[in-house]
């Protein structure tokens, strides 16, 4: 069957859970919506976290950045989603994510 998008965020242990060190994800290939016209709306997604207890497992990642590719919502929106369901998961020392959303109509939003 082939693999499908998930809502879940898989993690595992952090294996150095007494050092601080920073994990840094690039998404390039970031899709959703656009609510209003239906359109595609693409960004590169940059994730920075200094993890504590837990790690995010990056296929699990894939797959639940892959859900939102038929969800319609705005930029500040989806991104501010996001960032919330990886705290969550993670509990992280430090989280920032960074998304930077293609041209539209001339204007580019980060």
């Amino acid at each position: 069957m082939p693999t499908q998008p998930s809502k879940t965020l898989e993690t595992f242990d952090n294996p150095q859970p007494n050092r601080d060190y920073l994990i840094h994800i690039e998404i390039p290939e970031f899709t959703s919506l656009c609510p209003l016209t239906g359109q595609p709306d693409f960004a590169t997604l940059f994730l920075d976290y200094i993890p504590d207890k837990k790690n995010v497992e990056l296929k699990a990642l894939k797959l639940y950045i892959w859900s939102f590719r038929e969800k319609g919502a705005f930029h500040e929106a989806i991104t501010n989603k996001i960032l919330d369901d990886l705290v969550e998961a993670l509990q992280p020392r430090y989280m920032r994510l960074k998304a930077k959303w293609w041209v539209r109509g001339g204007i580019y939003t980060t």
